[in-house]
Parts: C-alpha cells; sequence; structure tokens
C-alpha cells in the first residue's frame, strides 16, 4: 500500500518504519521543514530513536497535501491537542476511499471529543468506516527494536479494523480488531491519567500497595466513563484497557509516569515540561477528561486529583490524603 504517517515524533518514525519493513510504500511528513530536511538525510531519527536505521522505501517529505493526495493510508501520529490543525491542513483534499488510522491518545479539551469525532468533524464527507486507530501497550523504544507487542486496531466498521491489522501485522507486532471504538480510544486516553497518579506515588516514595490501588481503581473510573458514553465493558480488560494502563503505569518509557514522578518529588509542571522533547498527552488529557466526567455526572476522584496537583499546586501529600480520607463506598459503584 501506499502509505503516509504524520508526525516524526518517535512514534510516528516507528510506525513509518515497521510499515515499510512490510515493503509498503511509505512517506513520512515532519510537521517542520528542517527536521524533515535532516531526517531524510540523516536517514534516522536521531532526536527521538538514535541508532534505529530507515528502510530504502521510507521517504521523509515536507509537503503535507502531496504526501495526502498520494496514500492510500494515512496514519496521524501527531500529538493529540495538535490533530485538528494538522486535519485542517489537508481537509479540502478530496479523501473518498483512503483510510485514516489515528493513533494519538488524547480527549480534545473543551469539547471533549474523542480523536475520531474531531476528524470526523474537521474532515468534509469522510465516513466514519474510513477512520480506525491504533492502540494499545506499545513504547516506541520497544517497537523500534523489535521487541515483541500487541495492539488493537478498532473502527466501527470491522473490514476497515482488519484493512489496518493487515497493513501492520508482523511476527513481532501482533495487531488485534476490535469495534467498539469508544471503548477503545477512551481507555487508551485516559489511562494517560491514571499513570502520572501512578508516577506521583512513585515520587512520594509510595509502595507496591499503593501502586496496584491507583492502578486498579483507575481501571474503575475509565470504566465508569466509557459506559456512560456506551462502550462494551468488555474493552476495559483489553489491550488498549488494562494493557495499555499497565504498562503505562509502571514503565520506566513512560512520559505520563516520569511527569508525576517527578510532581511527586515536588517539581513544578513548568520545569517538568520545560526540560522534556515528547509530549506526555496526560497532561492536557487531564483537564479535558475532567470536564468531560463533570459534564456526563462520572464521579473520577483520581482524575481530579491529578488536574488539581498538575494545575492548582495541590500538595501531592495533601491530594493523596484526600483521596484515602473520602466517604468510604462499594467497590463497584
Amino acid at each position: 500500500m501506499k502509505i503516509t504517517v504524520l508526525g516524526a515524533g518517535s512514534w510516528g518514525t516507528t510506525l513509518a518504519i515497521l510499515l515499510a519493513s512490510k515493503r509498503h510504500e511509505v512517506r513520512l511528513w515532519a510537521h517542520r521543514p528542517e527536521f524533515a530536511r535532516a531526517l531524510e538525510a540523516d536517514r534516522e531519527n536521531k532526536r527521538y530513536l538514535k541508532g534505529v536505521l530507515f528502510p530504502e522505501n521510507l521517504h521523509v517529505v515536507e509537503n503535507l497535501h502531496e504526501a495526502v493526495k498520494q496514500a492510500e493510508m494515512i496514519v496521524a501520529a501527531v500529538p493529540s491537542h495538535a490533530l485538528r490543525e494538522t486535519a485542517v491542513a489537508f481537509a479540502d483534499l478530496p479523501l473518498s476511499g483512503k483510510v485514516i488510522v489515528n493513533v494519538a491518545k488524547g480527549i480534545e479539551r473543551h469539547t471533549g471529543k474523542r480523536m475520531s469525532e474531531v476528524l470526523l468533524e474537521t474532515l468534509p464527507g469522510i465516513a466514519p468506516e474510513q477512520i480506525a486507530v491504533l492502540y494499545g501497550p506499545s513504547h516506541a523504544e520497544e517497537v523500534a527494536r523489535q521487541q515483541p507487542t500487541t495492539v488493537v486496531a478498532c473502527s466501527v466498521s470491522e473490514a476497515t479494523a482488519r484493512l489496518v491489522q493487515e497493513a501492520f501485522h508482523t511476527s513481532e507486532f501482533r495487531v488485534y480488531v476490535n469495534t467498539d471504538l469508544i471503548g477503545v480510544e477512551i481507555a487508551g486516553s485516559v489511562k494517560n491519567v491514571i499513570a502520572i497518579a501512578a508516577g506521583i506515588s512513585d515520587g512520594l516514595g509510595f509502595g507496591d500497595n499503593a501502586k496496584a490501588a491507583i492502578i486498579t481503581r483507575g481501571l474503575a473510573e475509565i470504566s465508569r466513563l466509557s459506559s456512560k458514553l456506551g462502550a462494551d465493558p468488555l474493552t476495559m480488560s483489553g489491550l488498549s484497557g488494562i494493557g495499555d494502563l499497565v504498562v503505562t503505569c509502571l514503565s520506566q518509557h513512560s512520559r505520563n509516569r516520569y511527569v508525576g514522578e517527578q510532581i511527586g518529588k515536588g517539581r513544578t509542571l513548568d520545569d517538568i515540561l520545560g526540560e522534556m522533547s515528547m509530549v506526555a498527552e496526560g497532561v492536557l488529557t487531564s483537564k479535558a477528561v475532567l470536564e468531560l466526567a463533570n459534564g456526563l455526572g462520572v464521579d473520577m476522584p483520581i482524575t481530579r486529583a491529578v488536574y488539581e496537583m498538575l494545575f492548582e499546586n495541590k500538595p501531592a501529600q495533601q491530594a493523596i490524603l484526600d483521596l484515602m480520607e473520602r466517604e468510604p463506598k462499594p467497590e463497584h459503584y
């Protein structure tokens, strides 16, 4: 297939390399022209994936319109907060017959929209059946080095999900199919917020009991929100649910866990983000998820606590104490 990957961060680059290894004709678009030229000249992404060389059939491009025009499949690997802006930039092009695969995990601030909804709203004439997401426990650092990974390709159209499965599936990168788009997107996005909470626990020096509690009760929050939106509860036990939640809360590669850990150690959010070269999606997503939950009347105390620590300067110790001293509840409510 002719496939264009939009976004040359670590994940976009990794997926472009994976797709090229399957002999697809791959174009990787970088937002900054000077970065695109450096990638094409170096034949590797020295900033994010040093030492992982590009296959011959992977070409880095600067022209977004040309890259989209020539593609049968478009993989959107830009940060979630930049997806609408990126889609608007090629919304004037004919997109009939093209499949768009979003891989960024997040909820749009103010609108509360999932990434598939942002694409549908932004791209005139595109059908829901043309949109898919690729989510699951999949750190770029490991996928780029061909370590075993499993993910889920999800679309409201099973045929589209299977097409994505076929495009990406390898002996090291196993792809499953799902049609619960709401559940997959909500779980894959909110887990980043819970991972910040897990990192805060690490930063405060808490142990395994606290981490297990955050993961388990975080999954309960994800389940309540996704169910309210009409998702299949079974999705929460899958790769985009508990699978992605566990890896993001525990991994040394997790940017969101790292942000939380530094918050737990007493650093400010501005200081932490100022030194990071990659995006921690859970930071902005915490705002969007809390707004969405409040509007739907869904109780998400861990998410609320993360928001208060990140944006209201609430001391981490106080936030944890407030969580523990809440009124006792049944486990399932």
